[in-house]
């Protein structure tokens, strides 16, 4: 570079200080360098930093920050590009949202406020300057939504069904992303999907809204759990619970008990029966046992549908060695077995 060129740069340089914001002619140097045109000279407005992405819940607050150097004269606004709408200028706000406000830190950061973000205020956002022509930057909004089980008219959470017949259970939930269903029993048990070209499937959860269960045992009968989760907690369930009808039978896991003479035994009568049913005991001769000071009878439930029936025989005799009766019965039908008291 030859001392001219220096001394044009410095001239330049000196001369471009000394004039931001104003027009300066055009230049001509006899040589091989000349200027035209030199416009306006001033700083424009410039973004600092990246208006930011958000993925919110709802009912939560967000803002969106704007940082701009040397705005000068110029105006920020707001704006929700996806619907065009105004939202603000500078701190005044022009839509009539009361959940929406700007603040301004008295210097180059501008930020919009949305308080008890609704699924609505999804979207794009832009921070505009006025500048000819404008410059923006955008940033987007997404508005996720914790499931929430939804009531089924036609569907109740209490089903029942005979033994062998079917139920179909329904669950629907709501939120954003869509939540997805899973059922599972709550007592840890597995689901058995029957089908009537297929083998039985026993899996401990099913995904699916509906869960329809057909020949459906006694042991299929509890509580089932609908479970929706779409990855925004909490997840929620929602209990259903189903009621398996059928004739009442008789497990006797001792069909001949052992005694001594003056001690106390038991005789165990375990009753599986839905709906509950009703049991007596009976001697030998037919005669209905009842409470006194002799006979003790007592019962535990087992789990829903089973029950031991106990008869406590106190200080027993020669003659209490015959046989005893467990008789039970419900609206299905009715049944008995019988147990031989040995010395």
């Amino acid at each position: 570079m030859t001392s001219w060129d220096l001394r044009f740069y410095f001239f330049l340089s000196t001369l471009l200080h000394s004039t931001i914001g104003k027009k300066v002619r055009a230049v001509n140097f006899s040589g091989d360098r000349y200027l035209e045109n030199i416009k306006y000279l001033e700083l424009q407005p410039q973004f600092l930093a990246p208006l930011e992405n958000h993925t919110v819940t709802q009912g939560r607050d967000v803002f969106f920050t704007c940082v701009v150097n040397h705005l000068q004269s110029y105006k920020v606004a707001w704006i929700k590009s996806d619907s065009r709408a105004i939202l603000a200028m500078h701190t005044h706000m022009v839509t009539p949202n009361p959940r929406l406000s700007v603040t301004h830190n008295g210097h180059n950061t501008w930020k919009l406020h949305v308080v008890n973000v609704q699924p609505d205020d999804s979207g794009t956002y832009m921070c505009q300057v006025n500048t000819e022509p404008m410059r923006s930057q955008i940033g987007h909004m997404k508005v996720v939504i914790p499931p929430d089980i939804i009531d089924v008219e036609d569907s109740s959470n209490r089903l029942t069904s005979i033994e062998g017949g079917s139920v179909r259970l329904r669950c629907r939930a709501s939120g954003s992303p869509k939540p997805e269903i899973t059922w599972r029993r709550e007592d840890g048990r597995s689901i058995i999907i029957r089908s009537e070209n297929e083998r039985a499937l026993v899996i401990r959860t099913y995904k699916n809204e509906n869960l329809y269960l057909t020949g459906i045992l006694r042991q299929e009968m509890g509580s089932y759990l609908c479970i929706a989760s779409n990855g925004i907690p909490p997840t929620v369930s929602k209990r259903y619970y189903i009621n398996v009808l059928f004739k009442p039978t008789i497990i006797i896991k001792n069909q001949i008990v052992f005694a001594r003479i003056n001690h106390n035994v038991s005789l165990e009568c375990y009753i599986e029966s839905s709906p509950k049913s009703f049991t007596v005991w009976y001697t030998e001769n037919g005669q209905k046992i009842g409470f006194d000071e002799k006979y003790i009878i007592s019962e535990t439930a087992v789990d829903d549908y089973t029950f031991q029936i106990n008869l406590t025989i106190r200080g027993v005799r020669p003659s209490d060695f015959n046989i005893y009766t467990c008789l039970t019965e419900n609206p299905f039908g009715k049944t008995n077995a019988v147990i031989k008291l040995r010395g």
